[in-house]
This record gives structure tokens, sequence and C-alpha cells, in this order.
């Protein structure tokens, strides 16, 4: 199947949404009674009055799940292929990140992390514009705004504004205006939210959005290993995929291994900041999603040996389905 996706052919659409399906097939049929779905933070609800939670069917639920994620596979596959990401173009990032975003359960439902995936691969688009752009002021602007609204829909989403100025560092001089524009974009939004308070006389509570953020690192995580097996494949081909990013960095051009330096930045910033939600919940990790589909896109492009990458992704599928199928 990877064999296949390798080819940049316009079929290969109608195969993703056949890989989309029968990941997500076996939870449409034994889906609970009620699936809820929270869209913004509780503080921005001033803005959505309405009970929405739990509006949807379970099976609508996971049907615009799924439809969202293959609209954002196809978005993450064009911006790989547009800047090159990967050397060749190709529909691997789309196959990649259909497959990390069926890894759980609680990734195949409507979720606000899921939403904050469109954020995340816009400011790709953006970020990755910078290397050759003129004038980073008006980007770091966007981007501030963008990670703003990403923060009303899911508030663990602030701490990719830190992404804003490492990209800052890593592809322009310093510039203090542009750093400072990207706090301007994110203020301008929060300012309107002050004033949507202030008209509902709640100003007195505005400064209760920034309370989780004092939540401290967790020192210790309850969890069951077992349902985490399904994740040794992936632990497997992200450390292949290091390997072959080693072999070929050098020899990459100067854009392209900054581009995977921010991939990793994004990957790492995503994973970590989970806990400032003070219930953990694993649907934040859906996030990770993108970065790490480009990455193990890129190592099953290069990969030579075809029985042993074929295999490990045939392992990877069934790991997920099995694990759809049994709870531990």
């Amino acid at each position: 199947m990877i064999s296949l996706f390798r080819k940049y052919n316009p079929i290969n659409i109608f195969w993703l949404a056949v890989l989309l399906v029968l990941l997500r097939i076996n939870y449409v049929v034994n889906a609970p009674a009620k699936i809820e779905f929270t869209f913004v933070e509780q503080f921005a609800r001033l803005l959505f009055p309405v009970a929405y939670e739990y509006a949807l069917s379970p099976v609508v639920n996971v049907f615009l799940a799924g439809v969202i994620v293959f609209v954002q596979a196809i978005l993450l596959n064009q911006l790989c292929n547009s800047y090159n990401l990967l050397g060749k173009s190709t529909f691997l990032p789309a196959a990649l990140y259909i497959v990390l975003s069926g890894l759980f359960t609680p990734f195949l439902v409507l979720s606000s992390p899921l939403i904050c995936n469109f954020l995340v691969i816009a400011m790709l688009y953006k970020l990755l514009s910078l290397y050759k752009g003129n004038d980073a002021k008006s980007t770091a602007y966007d981007m501030g705004m963008i990670v703003a609204v990403g923060s009303l829909i899911y508030l663990p989403f602030i701490y990719f504004f830190l992404i804003i100025w490492i990209t800052l560092i890593l592809f322009k001089p310093f510039d203090w205006r542009e750093w400072v524009a990207g706090i301007m974009g994110y203020a301008t939004i929060f300012f309107f939210l002050a004033v949507f308070y202030y008209m509902n006389n709640r100003l007195d509570q505005f400064y209760t959005i920034w309370l989780p953020l004092t939540t401290k690192f967790p020192e210790h995580i309850n969890i069951n290993y077992y349902n985490y097996l399904v994740l040794i494949p992936v632990i497997v081909i992200l450390l292949l995929c290091l390997v072959k990013i080693r072999q070929n960095f050098f020899r990459s051009y100067v854009q392209i291994r900054k581009s995977y330096q921010l991939l990793f930045v994004i990957f790492v910033v995503a994973g970590l900041s989970f806990y400032v939600k003070a219930q953990f919940h694993l649907s934040h990790f859906v996030l990770c999603a993108v970065p790490a589909a480009i990455f193990c896109s890129y190592y099953f492009l290069y990969a030579t040996k075809k029985w042993f990458y074929e295999s490990l992704f045939a392992l990877l599928l069934i790991g997920i389905v099995y694990f759809q199928f049994n709870t531990f």
C-alpha cells in the first residue's frame, strides 16, 4: 500500500477515502450512545450560548470527524508538495495523517484539538513562507491571531505562540518589531473578547481565563500501557525517519533543514502542552499528527527494503484495528 501512495496519482484520493473508512468503520458500528463534543473553551461560551455538546448523533459525529480528517489530509499533502518538504510529489503525507489520526478511539470523534489541526496546517503555510518573505511583521501578526483563535477553541494551543518566535529565530535575522507583531496579533483577538465580556458585565471574570496556565506539570500519569502498544510501530517508524534525515540532512537545502527543525519543535510543543487541561484527554495528542505524518512520510518515501516498510505499515494498520476491537 505504501508503494501506491508513493506515487502522485489523483486516483490515490479514492484510496485515501477507502483507508479512512477502513480505520473508522468499526467505531461507527460500536460507537457509544452519546459522544460529547466541546467546540470552544468554557471562557468563550459567551460567543456560543447554545447547548450543542450532545446535539450530534454518534454516527454523524464520527462521519464529520472523518470528513475533517480527510480535508486536513489533502491540505497537508498539498503543503508538503508545495514546499517540497519531501523532495518528491507524493500522497504519503495524506495517507500517514489519516492513519495517525486513527491511532486511538478518542481521535475518531469530533474534538477541539482535531479542529485546531486546521490552524496548525494554516500556521505551517504561513511559517514556511517566512524563509523567502521580505516582510515578516504581517505574517507574525497573522500567526498571533491564529494562535489566539486556537486558544479560544482549545486553551493548550496558546503554547503554539512559542513556535512563532522560534520560527523567527530559525528563518529570519532578529527584528524586535516582528516579535512584537506576534504579540499584537494575539492581543487583538483577546481585546475583542474582553469587550464582549464587558458588554455582558463579566469583565471581572476575564482574568480567570489564564488560571489553567499556572497548572504544574504532572509528576506522575496513570496510564494503562497495554492500550498504547499500538504506538510501538509509530515509534519505530519515527526512529527510522530520524536515521534517514540524519543521512540526508546536510545534503538538503537550508530551507528544508530549517523546516524539519520547525516540525520537530511543533511536535514537542504540541505533545508537552497537554498538562494545561485539568483533566487529561488523549484526544490532545492528535495535534502531534501533523508533524508526525510528515516525518513518517519521509521514511516511507526513501526506504529501500519494500518487504520491510510494507510489513511495518501493515503491522501499524492491523494494530489500530485490533485495539479498536479490544480494550484492556
